[in-house]
């Protein structure tokens, strides 16, 4: 049996050849001052078209975030979450959290049935699979503290979007084809804007009753959402679909400023979001593994390096599953996960030769501390700041569930939660205690928005989409620039691999591994699971030695790059 199981992994192992290798060195748009990379080219040409009018990043990521819930729906938002990092043109660092939270009336065991086993797709489609948005708070907060341009300015560029029309990428045609099911099925009253028996690639779409929420917002701010008649819709569709989500849990929701971490490897200093995203921690582990590897003389996707990536992409998200949760609620010991001897001290039991089974592989105990469908977005201004957000409804589409007469989607956040400890959740992510449900925790999340500095100056924006996938898109980008010595649009261009300690196989991009790598993974006792679609969606750029901007636009979507 296990032999018949190995010419299967073998064949699927070779049948990786048959795909074309992507371009790793083709540049990216250069622009001497500024730029915006995001999914979708309606959204990157209004951010940059706030640069122009004098507005900063920050300006420019919030009129991102609100055309992005237009044009971008499946994870776009203003029902969904996210994470941003800051950093001023001095230097200084930030970061903001509005990750979505556990309603007041959550508890941990509900999704769970009688014999105390996970019900399938309760946490994952329909009303109660949503958790609190942070959205819109977090965009208020994220202008009152950096914004120069009005609110209003910001917001109104979407407004124009949802009112007036636009058209439909090929792409998004068959997202919207795909979920028309799920559409009818999940929402109390059919979106009647986003049903239609066949979408086709050009075709107009209107969006009233957002551009009527869009308005408030623009209006009141923060009470355009969180309270009045947008609340009311809120607590109306919850109750038609026994949703828990109240009009108190919306009012009581506030985005929370926080310190990023940060990670000193070579002359790179990260600069990525704290808890409760696991993205910044798990890739300064990453990082701090691969240093110590000659993976630039070793070659780009040779047998040896993606041997070693994957060891380390195993041992890290194992201590991602046993210590990374909401730091309001559990004590993460982050000093004692970024300790570099530590880290350095989980590859002990690595060897050169052959796969660890992730069986014999659990989390490590660092020292204590001392006291599916996601969207990213970067951007750098001309005066140098820059911002990095990645922002979800989580799932494709979240939860499904369109918001009467608001015109906009819930997202499906308490999967992120661990239903039951050790079950894994729809990406297959495993976690425990540290991530266990509770009222009004923030969910763990795998959102890696980053900022990279070389030798004390700006050097990197970048983030992914991707679930579980986000945090090893990220680092192999990083690394394909800084080892390999790729553009930073081949670096995004290039094929990916993915390993999550459980399940214990490697997620592989038609064409990533060659043959050659292919054949000798599968040698090494590595199983290869081939990904027919792309690994992640990245967003990047590059500040080159003469201080122009290379933006790395994501081909596996209709990603765009826009600046001056």
């Amino acid at each position: 049996m296990l032999v018949g199981k190995r010419i299967v992994f073998f064949v699927l192992t070779i049948n990786l050849v048959s795909c074309k290798i992507q371009d790793v060195q083709e540049k990216g748009l250069v622009t001497s001052k500024a730029m915006v990379v995001s999914a979708h080219p309606l959204a990157s040409q209004i951010g940059a078209d706030i640069l122009k009018r004098g507005g900063n990043a920050m300006d420019a990521a919030v009129a991102v975030q609100f055309a992005l819930a237009v044009v971008y729906p499946d994870a776009g938002n203003i029902g969904g979450g996210g994470f941003l990092v800051f950093r001023k043109h001095d230097g200084t660092p930030d970061a903001l959290d509005y990750r979505e939270k556990a309603p007041a009336a959550a508890h941990r065991n509900m999704y769970l049935d009688q014999n105390g086993e996970v019900i399938p797709n309760l946490s994952r489609k329909g009303h109660l699979a949503a958790g609190v948005p942070g959205t819109v708070d977090g965009m208020v907060q994220a202008h009152q503290k950096y914004g120069s341009l009005p609110w209003r300015d910001l917001v109104q560029p979407a407004i124009f979007l949802a009112e007036n029309g636009f058209p439909l990428t090929k792409k998004e045609a068959v997202k919207l084809n795909e979920e028309q099911k799920d559409f009818i099925k999940y929402n109390t009253r059919r979106p009647a804007f986003f049903l239609k028996k066949r979408w086709e690639e050009g075709d107009t779409v209107v969006l009233k009753d957002l551009a009527k929420t869009l308005g408030l917002i623009r209006d009141k701010g923060r009470a355009g959402f969180y309270e009045g008649s947008t609340a009311e819709l809120i607590e109306a569709e919850m109750n038609r679909g026994k949703g828990i989500i109240t009009q108190a849990d919306l009012a009581n929701y506030q985005s929370v400023w926080r310190k990023p971490i940060t990670g000193q490897v070579g002359n790179l200093k990260i600069i990525s979001m704290t808890p409760p995203s696991s993205g910044g921690i798990a890739l300064i582990q990453l990082l701090t593994i691969a240093q110590k590897f000659p993976l630039k003389e070793w070659g780009w996707n040779s047998v040896k390096t993606a041997h070693v990536l994957v060891e380390a992409e195993r041992r890290v998200y194992a201590d991602r599953a046993r210590h990374l949760g909401d730091p309001d609620f559990y004590q993460v010991p982050v000093a004692g996960l970024l300790d570099t001897a530590y880290i350095r001290k989980r590859m002990t039991d690595f060897s050169l030769k052959k796969a660890t089974d992730s069986d014999v592989v659990s989390p490590g105990t660092p020292a204590p501390q001392e006291n599916p469908h996601t969207t990213h977005y970067s951007i750098i201004d001309a005066q140098g700041n820059a911002v990095s957000v990645t922002t979800t409804l989580n799932s494709n589409f979240g939860s499904k569930v369109f918001v009467g007469g608001g015109g906009f989607l819930l997202n499906n956040e308490m999967d992120d939660f661990s239903a039951k400890p050790g079950a894994p959740n729809s990406y297959g992510l495993v976690g425990e205690e540290a991530n266990a449900i509770a009222p009004n925790k923030r969910m763990l999340s795998s959102m890696t928005p980053t900022i990279l500095e070389k030798d004390e100056k700006l050097f990197m924006v970048i983030g992914a989409m991707g679930g579980s996938t986000i945090i090893t898109t990220v680092f192999q980008i990083i690394m394909n620039v800084v080892v390999h010595d790729f553009p930073m649009q081949g670096a995004v261009n290039a094929g990916r691999f993915h390993h999550q300690w459980k399940p214990d196989w490697i997620l592989s991009e038609w064409g990533a591994l060659g043959p050659f790598t292919g054949l000798g993974m599968w040698l090494k006792g590595h199983k290869i699971a081939p990904k027919t679609g792309g690994i992640g969606r990245a967003a990047g750029i590059l500040v080159l030695p003469d201080g122009r901007l290379e933006g790395g636009a994501e081909p596996r979507g209709d990603d765009a790059a826009a600046g001056f």
